[in-house]
């Protein structure tokens, strides 16, 4: 895997090598730095910021997504990333619960005109879908000097009788084409339908993969890889197939009640952001388990720390004293 470099001015320039970067940071010439389980460098004396077209894959998926960002000469990162679902129902369900309090003795917001009605809006669930892939190529921006974005173009199913309808109010393709004006606000878009991207594969001899869960890059990235190729050439074979795992970190939202009432009929507060000060999903370093994040607080005082990767809990009440605060993190990395 290539280490991104960022100049002194904070340029992103092309990547290095390992070796490089350890030189860099022993000679005091680099500051080492994470960006989200990213190994990155930033040069501390001036040099020329020259840039080469690097290229960014993006094969869209309703379970999984890959993302390539390649040039013409390497392969500098493979992203396997989980697609961000259920919004949709969590927003029907907070609607069911804020009627049912309204019909009960309880605090509630009372019910308003819709602010949103006869305006040209995006449901809830296909922006947090389309916004999701949108926040990986931002972070991917501020790792390599990115200039092109290769996209497949997926369609809406469409049948004879539903071919108008699925073309204009389809929430597939609503969402794509809000993601395609925002690509063109930052980078240069390109797309390609599927069978395009097939027949790339196909001339070049790579295999996909019929098990789209695995975590292998055989499973989505390759078909990244080949809508990078196209866009920027290069060698006809990846020379790196390492792949990064990532997805969306679950938050739980603040809620005026639990959905059930708990021992003696009381629903207490339930989910928020901030924890004792402290904003959930913070990068801390604890003393005795090392990198954690920060996930909820003890009702007896104190913060509960997970692991990165997933939600399972290592330390019940820390103290502030035996960790140190980091950073915040974007979204869970494996």
């Amino acid at each position: 895997m290539y280490v991104p470099v960022k100049s002194k001015a904070g340029k992103q320039l092309m990547p290095t090598t390992p070796p490089v970067a350890r030189h860099l940071i022993k000679s005091g010439k680099a500051t080492p730095y994470w960006s989200n389980g990213i190994f990155c460098i930033r040069l501390n004396y001036e040099t020329e910021e020259y840039t080469q077209d690097i290229a960014v894959g993006v094969d869209p998926g309703s379970k999984k997504e890959g993302f390539t960002v390649k040039s013409d000469a390497h392969t500098y990162l493979n992203v396997q990333a989980d697609a961000h679902k259920n919004v949709g129902k969590k927003v029907e369900k907070r609607r069911e619960l804020r009627r049912g309090r309204r019909s009960r003795k309880c605090p509630n917001r009372k019910n308003r005109t819709n602010r949103l009605a006869h305006k040209e809006r995006i449901p809830a669930g296909t922006r947090a879908r389309w916004e999701w892939k949108l926040r990986i190529l931002d972070w991917l921006s501020k790792l390599y000097p990115i200039t092109h974005v290769c996209v497949e173009d997926i369609k809406a199913r469409s049948i004879e009788r539903a071919k108008k309808w699925n073309q204009s109010f389809s929430p597939l393709e609503v969402g794509k084409q809000w993601f395609y004006t925002e690509i063109k606000k930052r980078w240069s878009l390109l797309t390609l339908p599927g069978w395009e991207t097939k027949e790339i594969r196909d001339s070049l001899d790579l295999k996909k993969s019929s098990k789209k869960l695995s975590e292998t890059f055989e499973a989505h990235c390759v078909d990244s890889w080949c809508l990078a190729y196209h866009s920027v050439g290069g060698d006809s074979l990846p020379d790196n197939r390492d792949i990064f795992c990532i997805s969306p970190i679950p938050m739980r939202r603040r809620e005026l009640h639990r959905q059930n009432p708990q021992r003696g009929g009381k629903r207490p507060r339930y989910g928020g952001t901030m924890c004792l000060g402290i904003v959930k999903n913070t990068l801390v370093k604890h003393v005795k388990h090392g990198l954690l994040r920060v996930t909820g607080f003890d009702t007896r005082g104190g913060l509960n720390l997970s692991e990165i990767s997933s939600c399972k809990r290592v330390v019940r009440g820390a103290k502030s004293d035996s960790f140190r605060v980091l950073t915040k993190l974007n979204f869970q990395y494996r």
